[in-house]
């Protein structure tokens, strides 16, 4: 098992990439939300020229962003920049389209959006459809040295529901998967390795990507002490984000909604401005606690949302996700606690 970090990007993200990258960290995610954080090619270009081995991947990608040959364009760029060290990490949106009051896109536009990205990194000709309009288009002039369309570019799809892991499977995929604990982990695992059979892959070729947030506790400290309210409080707070989500604006939510939840969404109601709840509610997530919220956010939450225990729980739970089949285990650095790298790397360590 290899181990990667998940950043909540940051224009300066290179400095702990480069830090892991001297850890022994084999891969760095960036999230593309751009209401909340940085720009992640922005962010990515730089990683790129400040390391040589770590691998450097959209974590995840969303298509509506920006259009597909744009984002194209950057994997390209930054395949220049870090020859075969670039991942393709996509999927249907959350945090970055919720910051905005919007649910995922459709799975087939996703489909489309990644068929003409990967079309047009193979130095296709291929037809897209922009303002209505139906095109041919390709890269033009991919040999001229300002790109690079030669070195792979492999693909990585989140995917939660059948459909979606069936797509992965159809597509040979990477798989991406964030979770709170160990069953969760376990059982969609399970899910992705029957989709990934019905497609008539072989077992051995399904790359799954553990992705977690959580904290290393030392010997007597709470689940809810300041290090883990900072470090793993911000996953925790994504229950309470997305039963607000679903209260107020009607938007689908797949997580249990516990009894603490039900004072957040009573305290979300007077979010301002009123006609647009999501701009308060989001403030933070994945990145800290919000002031009004922590009152909401338990040692029991924590626990049960994130990879938050000791040393050996911790690693405990990671060698389950290993036995179980997960080939890279990632852990979201919150901003202003990147130093929590050096508690993973203990656990990496014992991987190695």
């Amino acid at each position: 098992m290899d181990f990667g970090i998940t950043l909540a990007t940051a224009a300066d993200s290179w400095k702990v990439v480069q830090r892991a990258e001297e850890m022994g960290f084999s891969q760095a995610w960036f999230y593309d939300t751009q209401m909340l954080s940085a720009d992640c090619f922005v962010a990515m270009g730089a990683a790129a020229v400040k390391t040589s081995r770590i691998r450097l991947g959209t974590g995840v990608l969303i298509p509506s962003n920006r259009i597909a040959p744009v984002a194209a364009n950057g994997f390209a760029s930054l395949n220049q920049l870090a020859p075969g060290r670039i991942d393709f990490g996509v999927g249907t949106g959350f945090t970055g389209r919720r910051a905005m009051g919007l649910g995922a896109i459709k799975l087939a536009e996703m489909e489309d959006y990644i068929r003409v990205v990967q079309g047009l990194l193979s130095n296709e000709t291929l037809e897209a459809t922009f303002e209505g309009k139906t095109r041919k288009i390709r890269f033009l002039n991919p040999d001229a040295g300002m790109i690079n369309t030669e070195d792979d570019i492999p693909l990585h799809v989140s995917a939660y529901g059948p459909k979606g892991r069936a797509l992965t499977a159809q597509l040979g995929a990477g798989w991406l998967y964030f979770f709170s604990d160990v069953p969760m982990a376990l059982s969609g695992l399970e899910d992705m390795k029957k989709s990934w059979d019905e497609a008539g892959r072989a077992a051995s070729d399904l790359r799954a990507t553990a992705f977690v947030l959580g904290c290393i506790l030392e010997d007597g400290e709470p689940a809810d002490s300041p290090r883990a309210m900072a470090q793993a409080g911000p996953r925790a707070a994504v229950i309470l984000h997305r039963a607000a989500d679903e209260a107020l604006s009607g938007l689908h939510n797949v997580s249990p909604v516990p009894d603490v939840a039900k004072g957040y969404i009573d305290l979300a109601r007077r979010f301002e401005p009123a006609d647009a709840p999501w701009l308060e509610n989001h403030r933070g997530h994945l990145m800290f606690l919000k002031d009004q919220e922590r009152q909401f956010i338990t040692a029991d939450l924590i626990r049960e949302t994130s990879f938050t225990g000791t040393e050996d729980d911790i690693k405990g739970r990671v060698e389950a996700l290993r036995d179980a089949g997960y080939q890279q285990f990632t852990v979201q650095l919150t901003p202003g606690n990147e130093d929590a790298i050096e508690d993973w790397a203990r656990i990496k360590r014992a991987f190695d």
